[in-house]
């Protein structure tokens, strides 16, 4: 019962840490990322697709990203689309390809972009903190019921929080890098 409980609390804590990384791939840092991208969706066919699912994204050099349709016709709909995001980039397309030229990063920008990345952080800490006491909760339950002794519940919740200390700090980990990413000129 208790080794349920950890290994399904590992497992969602290990999901928040993604779902951060996931996060931070789509903050924009002076690079070219195609990442920065995801969740763009282009009308096709009168469906909302992701555009990684209509074409073809490459790094063409360090400040520029390549979109290539696999359909020409859908040229205006990738420019469109990525006008219509919040990404705040501009798209200039050829007879076959649309090129994203991105702009560098002003001190401003890179502070607002860390702020960002601050705020996600701390959703990610939020989030593996509702895990920590989600699982207490269950060890609590199997104490009430006599299911497990109070030693055991005592050991089950000491580890829950040296797995919960060990994801937090995974995260301000990951939270230093991207910081040192977006201010690095």
């Amino acid at each position: 019962m208790i080794d349920e409980i950890k290994r399904e609390t590992n497992q969602r804590m290990g999901k928040s840490l993604e779902a951060l990384t996931h996060a931070f791939g789509r903050i924009r840092t002076g690079r070219a990322n195609p990442a920065i991208l995801e969740g763009i969706e282009v009308s096709y066919y009168g469906t909302g697709t992701p555009l990684n699912q209509v074409a073809s994204i490459s790094v063409e050099d360090a400040r520029t990203l390549v979109i290539a349709p696999w359909e020409k016709k859908l040229l205006p709909e990738i420019e469109k689309a990525i006008l219509k995001s919040d990404l705040g980039i501009t798209p200039k397309s050829t007879s076959d390809v649309v090129r994203i030229p991105l702009p560098p990063l002003s001190e401003e920008n890179r502070r607002d972009l860390a702020k960002l990345a601050k705020q996600e952080a701390e959703q990610g800490r939020v989030a593996i903190r509702n895990i920590r006491r989600d699982a207490i909760g269950d060890i609590r339950e199997l104490v009430k019921e006599k299911e497990i002794s109070e030693d055991d519940a005592r050991r089950a919740e000491e580890d829950i929080q040296r797995l919960t200390d060990k994801r937090i700090s995974e995260i301000d980990h990951a939270l230093s890098e991207k910081e040192a990413d977006l201010l690095k000129i």
